[in-house]
């Protein structure tokens, strides 16, 4: 696969527009382990795989195991998530998918039952930002880097 452009060298003031809201949900106080569980399943579910290895990658840095990694697109069937973790990836999923779901109003209260009002805001921005992020890096083809497995002698 071919990148189509270097997007960040195109739209460089609406690239760092888009990272400024990244920075600002860095800051909002959502767990990290959280932020990156939200980016990994959208990710998952639009298919990036630009993002879905900068998130895993990202995750295991911040102390995520291998399992909930592993697991994460079945997490209903998983016993490794918490409620609010269940929660958020709920919401995730219901917001990603928004033209499907219309983001249901059951979905919306186990949120609200796990999360503060800013937190729902917070969350519902970093669920936007990752779409934003995954239909940018389809849309022009970011290649994720290839790591060459070393061979054996």
């Amino acid at each position: 696969m071919k990148p189509r452009m270097n997007f960040y060298q195109a739209a460089p003031d609406t690239m760092k527009a888009l990272m400024a809201l990244e920075e600002q949900i860095q800051s909002t106080g959502l767990e990290k382990s959280l932020i990156e569980l939200v980016k990994i399943r959208a990710s998952q579910i639009n298919g990036c795989a630009f993002c879905i290895n900068m998130h895993t990658e990202d995750a295991r840095k911040r102390g995520e195991t291998e399992q909930r990694i592993y697991l994460l697109n079945a997490w209903r069937e998983s016993p490794l998530y918490s409620d609010r973790e269940r929660a958020a990836l709920a919401w995730t999923e219901a917001v990603t998918l928004i033209s499907e779901t219309h983001a249901p109003d059951d979905v919306y209260g186990q949120v609200r039952a796990q999360f503060s009002d800013a937190d729902t805001v917070n969350l519902t921005m970093l669920i936007g930002a990752i779409n934003a992020w995954n239909r940018i890096a389809i849309a022009f083809r970011a290649v994720h880097p290839v790591k060459v497995k070393a061979s054996v002698a």
